[in-house]
């Protein structure tokens, strides 16, 4: 049998084409863009209701990664100061914001009154010691009561300017154990490890070992507002605009709202 070795060599280079073709074609790897990482420092009182909206948050929004420092409101200023990750910060008091601020560390026009707070007394659950008023801390059978170191820590300093418009700063000074931060005093007063303790209304809240005696007389302290603010140094300046827009807007509100907070 006689074979036509044109027609052989023809139709083998026509297979080497498509083989190559077939060969050379890479199929192109899509890799998912990396999530846009925020960090967010706020007051450690807003801790639970702060993991609470994060989460609801990246549910909606997976390409966002959010990262959440809690602490005393001084400690986060002084590391946002030293150059420490952040975009967004919550402060518990308007005097941390203000430094910021006046260091020129704020993004222009993404300051916020965002929440309102309250100052409590309280005391361990099981406590026996008869108290009504801040006044009643005095009584004997109080030995020790938890503060915010009023430096860095602004319960603490909400607690201070209670203290002396009662007049008793001095001998309550007496009495003092200062916390690095509210959920600190919390904690003391939950153990039992001091008599009483001053608070926000939303710490208290949270813990279902401890009784509020009373809230801060009217008019005792400044009010209790948490300014928001964008990091002047962020890298994700979308993205820390449009989550500091979540936290003002309607869904974060009732989280807020069921923690105990007074959103403004």
């Amino acid at each position: 049998m006689k074979f036509n070795l044109n027609l052989i060599l023809i139709s083998l280079l026509a297979m080497g084409v498509i083989m190559s073709g077939c060969g050379g074609e890479k199929k192109e790897e899509t890799k998912a863009a990396a999530p846009a990482e925020i960090h967010i420092s706020a007051a450690a009182s807003m801790t639970d209701a702060m993991k609470e909206i994060a989460d609801n948050y990246q549910k909606k929004n997976p390409n966002i990664k959010l990262v959440l420092n809690f602490g005393s409101s001084g400690a986060l200023q002084q590391a946002i100061e030293q150059g420490a990750p952040a975009d967004v910060f919550v402060s518990a008091a308007q005097k941390q914001m203000d430094a910021l601020e006046k260091k020129g560390l704020l993004a222009d026009g993404t300051r916020k009154n965002l929440l309102e707070n309250k100052v409590v007394l309280i005391v361990p659950k099981n406590s026996k010691i008869d108290l009504a008023k801040f006044e009643d801390v005095l009584k004997d059978e109080v030995k020790k009561i938890g503060l915010g170191e009023p430096k860095g820590v602004p319960v603490g300093q909400y607690s201070e300017e209670i203290f002396k418009k009662l007049g008793i700063i001095d001998k309550v000074t007496e009495k003092a154990v200062y916390g690095s931060n509210v959920r600190q005093v919390l904690s003391w007063v939950d153990a039992g490890e001091v008599d009483a303790g001053v608070v926000y209304a939303t710490d208290a809240a949270v813990s279902k070992v401890n009784k509020v005696i009373c809230t801060a007389p009217e008019g005792s302290h400044k009010p209790v507002i948490y300014p928001m603010a964008i990091i002047k140094s962020t890298k994700q300046l979308d993205a820390a605009k449009a989550f500091a827009t979540y936290l003002a807007g309607a869904d974060a509100k009732k989280v807020f709202e069921k923690y105990g907070f007074a959103v403004k």
